[in-house]
């Protein structure tokens, strides 16, 4: 850590750095334990681009009941967050308290779907204009954007972005509107989730809007984060509608398998074209 980022440290918890290493995950800069004299630890993200993060983990404190890290700092280029252990997995009761968790969450509505600013996801940028119909929402702001982001960073073949146009066109087939618009942490993966003793500690790094959630459920499919105590669960607090796990989630999964290919290119291509495939044949 340089000396002016470690200057700004000392500032804002007014306690002396003892030492600091490297921390696994995020997309977005280096991401550091501080340890600070008088035995405090915080964790500090070093890089461009990180205020809309701590807006959104500043937001969920302040409006909802999802355990996040607190906020103590959100510059563009550095974040500095209070340090959650998180020494266990998702597994056993953490899955159930994962359900509860983002069912209260998800059970929290607004005018439309998007937010009141755009947010990130990995370090993309992710638009959010208010939209009052999910399907547009997600065909113009979700599916045909970070598919054109993709291509224009030469990821994802132009054929291919041909035919998630097509598919994009056509989603009223295999989705209807939801109900209402519902808050989403908006990259839950396992990484994003820290346990500790049975239970959920604290999600980080999120890319917050007003969604249907079912997209949320599908996220935490892709890397295997949920699982059947997670389902049970969450079914048990809002029930999810027919048509989910056999068509619905297939096509949610395309957002993030998108981000995928914007960030990493490689295989998660050919897993857009297998569920394009799927659609359209």
């Amino acid at each position: 850590m340089n000396h002016a980022f470690a200057a700004r440290i000392q500032a804002r918890t007014g306690r002396a750095i003892l030492g600091a290493r490297p921390l696994s995950g995020g997309c977005v800069g280096e991401v550091l334990l501080v340890d600070l004299a008088g035995g405090e630890r915080v964790v500090a993200k070093i890089g461009p681009g990180l205020e809309p993060e701590g807006w959104m983990l500043c937001a969920l404190a302040e409006r909802t009941a999802l355990p996040v890290p607190a906020t103590l700092l959100a510059d563009d280029d550095l974040l500095l967050m209070a340090y959650v252990e998180g020494r266990d997995g998702l597994d056993g009761p953490a899955q159930a308290h994962a359900a509860d968790l983002l069912a209260d969450l998800h059970d929290l509505t607004w005018r439309a779907y998007g937010l009141e600013r755009d947010t990130v996801i990995g370090g993309l940028r992710q638009p959010n204009p208010p939209t009052a119909r999910w399907l547009d929402f997600y065909r113009d702001h979700r599916l045909l954007y970070m598919a054109g982001e993709a291509h224009r960073a030469g990821r994802l073949p132009a054929r291919l972005l041909g035919r998630i146009e097509s598919l994009a066109g056509q989603l009223a087939r295999w989705i209807d509107e939801p109900e209402r618009p519902g808050l989403i942490h908006g990259d839950c993966w396992g990484g994003n989730v820290l346990c500790r003793d049975g239970r959920v500690a604290a999600f980080i790094d999120p890319a917050l809007y007003y969604a249907d959630p079912e997209i949320e459920l599908a996220f935490g499919t892709l890397f295997g984060t949920f699982g059947d105590a997670f389902f049970k669960r969450y079914e048990e607090r809002r029930p999810i509608r027919p048509g989910f796990h056999e068509v619905r989630r297939s096509l949610y999964l395309l957002y993030p398998l998108l981000v995928h290919v914007r960030l990493f290119g490689g295989g998660y291509v050919g897993s857009v074209e297998r569920i394009v495939d799927r659609f359209l044949g």
